[in-house]
Order: structure tokens, then sequence, then C-alpha cells
């Protein structure tokens, strides 16, 4: 079967040139409805394991900088051969500890250069890395969600950065006994990361079979699982983004996605060490007010790619519009933009390529991708120009994407070498999470942007388990309403919660932006989010797609419930739940005070 081959032709959108590779696509139609999409493109480069791309570097541009996070105003900054240098100090060190190969180590930090050395050095001992949310530990927390990690992943030591922020979860009888590793501080019995850096440098003892990383899922769909993912398969997954691009300069990036998701862990801090890139760390939050440390990273850093979820897209846009210098900055040499973890609204790049234009006279493309931590998490993305926001992409090299006929739709279904083996401990949901060809099920269905011809690329058609029927037996498609509804309010929403269920139509949470809406008032926002939903019903068609009423919720989705992920977008089933007093106020029926009907 020969494969579609489309060249990208950034030009013909007025684009700066991303420096894509030509996409390659295979497409084979059966009999039953299944449709299989197959990138044919070659994978060169993929090392053994996670810590060898570090070795590379240190021999071929020791000096570069591999990463750097705030000191004060400055940066502190560790070139390639530095980190070798450490990582190998830091893996005697931990073996001088007595962690022993298979034996996880729990890392409950914000994500620093000390956080990655001590994790490089984990996982070239053959440990396992088990970052989890910082959420989970620290003050105020529930901690029943710490318990659960650890009562799953059972760790042999735990890291944290700050004891005095972790302390109350260092003192419960969640964590007693384990050894405590801390990057500061001087909490009695904790061993420092300066004194393991004393230590007799160490090689990589890892096998590509080895367990590098086990990465908690977002529980949108139960209890957090731990995913298995193996050196092989996060190093493949690095070298598969890197085949989008015909484009041998390193990147250099300003990023802020924990490393307790595969975003962040896998998708920017993996594939940067494969590339050779630099990674400048982002303390900044996808929050409003928080969201100005990264203002601050960008005006003093000039990325050349750079990938937000987007909540914290929402947010740079404001701030790109109001401040010139951010925007001289920021799209000095950037080549790429990207997002991740939910969809972006089709104002939001709009709004972003506005400002592009305006200042440097040419628009930058906008990428994004699709997948979930079991795939790597890269399992497709849109790998040629694009302004378009709303796509999957299409399969990345030496992946197949199976659409099986489900419920009316196509369930998106993906088989790679950067697809994890399972979860840790649970053979139950192993067996579950493939089908009877080995495709791992991700609960997702998709469908064609651009009528029957795939090679245009897919877009998301509404996740399975977040769907609902109205009271007359209407499938809702949450997932895409919800976009759909956000987009066209425009900046003064952040988010929505998509509502109906058993009702007789469907109706809207809406969490405000607050930055875009600081200046109007309350009937003004009130008028932004009416006008926009008439918008959208007049573009409906049917009763599913139409919102019939809404109500704003004051504040923010509550992150310490998980009601937020670390990555911003909001867990539709968990904030239903969390909102049935909402609910109920959104449909009593007279409405009540502050209810929009549409």
């Amino acid at each position: 079967m020969s494969p579609i081959v489309l060249h990208p032709d950034p030009q013909a959108l007025g684009l700066r040139d991303p420096r894509y590779a030509p996409r390659r696509l295979t497409i084979e139609r059966r009999e039953d409805g299944s449709i299989l999409l197959h990138n044919p493109s070659p994978l060169t480069g993929v090392f053994a394991d996670t810590v060898a791309p570090l070795g590379r570097w240190a021999a071929l541009a020791p000096d570069r900088v591999w990463l750097a996070d705030r000191s004060g105003e400055g940066w502190r900054t560790v070139t390639y051969a530095e980190g070798l240098e450490r990582v190998r100090a830091l893996t005697g060190g931990l073996a001088g500890l007595g962690l022993r190969r298979g034996e996880p180590l729990l890392i409950l930090a914000r994500n620093s250069v000390d956080h990655a050395l001590v994790a490089f050095a984990a996982m070239a001992l053959g440990v396992p890395v088990a970052a989890v949310s910082p959420q989970y530990g620290l003050a105020g927390a529930d901690l029943s969600r710490l318990a659960h990690a650890v009562d799953l992943i059972r760790p042999a030591a735990v890291m944290v950065d700050d004891p005095a922020a972790f302390a109350g979860a260092l003192e419960s009888e969640i964590l007693a006994g384990l050894p405590v590793i801390a990057t500061r501080g001087d909490r009695p019995g904790a061993v420092v990361v300066d004194t393991l850096l004393r230590a007799t440098p160490m090689d990589t003892v890892a096998a590509p079979d080895d367990i590098a990383k086990l990465l908690l899922t977002s529980g949108s769909t139960g209890r957090p699982k731990a995913v298995i993912c193996l050196h092989r398969a996060v190093a493949t997954t690095a070298a598969q983004v890197a085949a989008c691009f015909d484009d041998p300069e390193p990147p250099v990036v300003v990023n802020q996605a924990p490393w307790s998701h595969s975003l962040g862990a896998n998708a920017i801090l993996q594939m940067i060490t494969h590339r050779g890139g630099t990674l400048y760390i982002d303390a900044g939050q996808p929050v409003a007010g928080r969201h100005l440390e990264t203002v601050r990273n960008l005006k003093a850093i000039a990325p050349t790619y750079h990938n937000m979820v987007p909540a914290g897209w929402d947010l740079l846009a404001g701030e790109l519009e109001r401040d010139a210098d951010l925007a001289r900055s920021f799209f000095s040499r950037v080549r790429l933009l990207q997002y991740g973890g939910a969809a972006l609204g089709q104002s939001t790049c709009d709004r972003i390529q506005a400002v592009a234009r305006a200042t440097v006279g040419e628009g930058i493309s906008f990428s994004s991708g699709y997948g979930a931590t079991e795939t790597g998490p890269t399992a497709t993305n849109v790998h040629w120009p694009n302004l378009t926001m709303g796509l999957m992409g299409l399969p990345v090299a030496g992946t197949t994407v199976k659409l099986a006929p489900n419920q009316g739709r196509l369930e998106f279904r993906v088989k790679g070498p950067q697809v994890s083996t399972g979860y840790y401990r649970n053979p139950e949901a192993t067996a579950a999470a493939f089908d009877e060809e080995g495709f791992y099920r991700l609960g997702d269905a998709a469908r064609s942007v651009h009528q029957s011809q795939l090679e245009h690329g897919l877009v998301f058609d509404g996740r399975l388990s977040e769907n609902f029927k109205l009271s007359n037996g209407t499938f809702v498609n949450a997932g895409a309403l919800r976009v759909a509804a956000v987009s066209a309010i425009g900046g003064a929403a952040a988010d929505a919660v998509v509502c109906g269920e058993g009702y007789g139509g469907v109706g809207l949470l809406i969490f405000l932006n607050a930055p875009f809406c600081g200046g109007m008032t309350d009937q003004a926002m009130r008028e932004a989010v009416r006008d926009g939903l008439a918008a959208h019903n007049a573009r409906a068609t049917g009763g599913s797609d139409r919102v019939d009423r809404a109500l704003i919720l004051d504040g923010a989705p509550h992150a310490p419930s998980g009601e937020i992920t670390d990555k911003g977008y909001i867990n539709q089933t968990l904030a239903r739940v969390r909102r049935g007093g909402d609910i109920a106020r959104l449909f009593a029926d007279p409405a009540g005070p502050g209810v929009i009907i549409l």
C-alpha cells in the first residue's frame, strides 16, 4: 500500500516555517467499517534508555545549557556535561542509600533542576520514578489521594523539594518509615541532594525493558491507575516527535507542564533532552495571577517552541495584547505554538495570530496533539502548518490508529512502540484496556475533519464516558459541545461544565476568564455569555448541540479536589458530582436569579 505523502506549505497561510517533515499516511478500510491509519515514516536515532541522550549531548555539545530554573532575578543553569556528571554521581548516591532496581522512588516535588537530576539518576539505576502531583501532599491537601498513590506504587523512598512544605504528608502514617531525600531544608533524618552528589559516580545500568516511570492517570474514569512507562517506550516517543520535523536546530523552551503528567515528563522534558535542546523551567501556573511568572520568563527568554494547556494560552493571549515588549520577545524566534491537555478555542488562536502578524508580520503555526498517559502521550499530532483549532492530527511515526465503529461513531484506538504495556500491579485493568488486536482503547471518538479525506487529519468527536442522555433519549457529545460553546463566548469564558443528564435540555456552568473580565460589569459579563451562546445556538444542528441555559459561577474550579487538573482542564464527570447544588439551580423551574435562559 503506497503512502500518501503531503509536503507542508507554510507560505500558503502566511506562516513562519515550523520546519515540519512531510507527513506520510497509509489508509486501510475494512469490511466491518473499521479504518486503519498508519504513519510509515522511519524512526531513526532511538536511544536504548531515557538517560542515553544526556551522554550523547554531553559529548557533542558539553557547554550547551540543558536545564535552567529561576534563582532570584537570574537563572541557575546546568549544561549537558554538568548534567551527566551530576546524574552519574547521584546514581551512585541513590545506590548507596539502598535503592534497588525495580523499587520505585516517589517524587513529591515541583519541577526543578534538582528534581530532574534525581529523576534521571533513579532511572539510570533502574529505579522507576513515580512523580505525583505536589497537590497530593501540600498543606491542606486531601491526603487520601496520596494514600492511594502510595498503596498503589509501594515506593522504597520519597523525594521532596521542600520538607517544610510537605511536612504534614511526611509526618503522616502514609509515608512513615520511608527514607526521605530533600533538595533543601534541614529535616532530621532526610538526605540532602548535595550529600548524594559527593558519592562515587556510577554509569547507567537500566535496560530498555526496565520501568523508567510510573505515571498516574487523571482519574477521570475512576481512581487513578499507575501507567507503566518502559525506558524503550519513553525513548521512542521522543524520537517519534523528532521525526515530525526537518529541523537540526535544538529547541529552546520555556515550559511549566508538571512532570507528574506525561505531557511535561515525556513530551517536553524527554523530547528536549532527546534533541539536545534547552529547557527553562517555568514556575508559573495557568491560573490568573500565577501566570505572571510565565510572562516574566517569556520576556527574559525567547523560545523557539512553546507549549501550554488552553487555560495558559487564554491568559497569555491577553498579556500579549496588552504588552508590546512581551510580544516582541515572544514572537522574535518562535516557530511553533502548541496546546495539549484539552481543546483550545478558535477565538484564542485568532487573537494570538493577530498580535503575531502585527508584531512580526507573519503568523505562527499552531499545533495540537492527542493521546493519553498510556500512549506515551503522543499518539497523533498536527505536524503540518495549521491555524485550525480542535484537531487531533494524524499518527506519529510507527503508529497505527484504528477507528472502530461504536454507538454510531468511530472509537479511537492506537497501537505503537510508545504505548504502555499496561498498569502497574493491575492485570485486570491492563487486560480490559486493549482490544483483541492489541490496540489501546482511549474511550474517545474521532472523525475526519474534511469529509472522508482522512489525510487532512482527525478531529475529536467526544469522550464516550463523559457523554450523557437528555430526558428525551438524545445523546449529548459533552466534549465537542464544551469546546464549541466556550469558543463562541470568546475571551470572557475560561471553561465550562456541560450538564443536563436526565433533563430536557443542555445547560452550562460557566467559569469566567478573570483577567479578560476585569473591567466589565456583571451585566456586561452576562451579556457576553448570552450573546456568545446565542451565536452558538444559531449554528447548532440539533437539540443536543444547543445550549438552553447557563449559570455563571463565582471563582475558579477547585484544584485540591482534582476538579481541575495540573494540566488546566476540567474533569467534567467529577465537576458534575461536586456541583450538584449548582446543577439544581441551573435547571430549577422557575429559573432562579443568575440563570441565563436562551
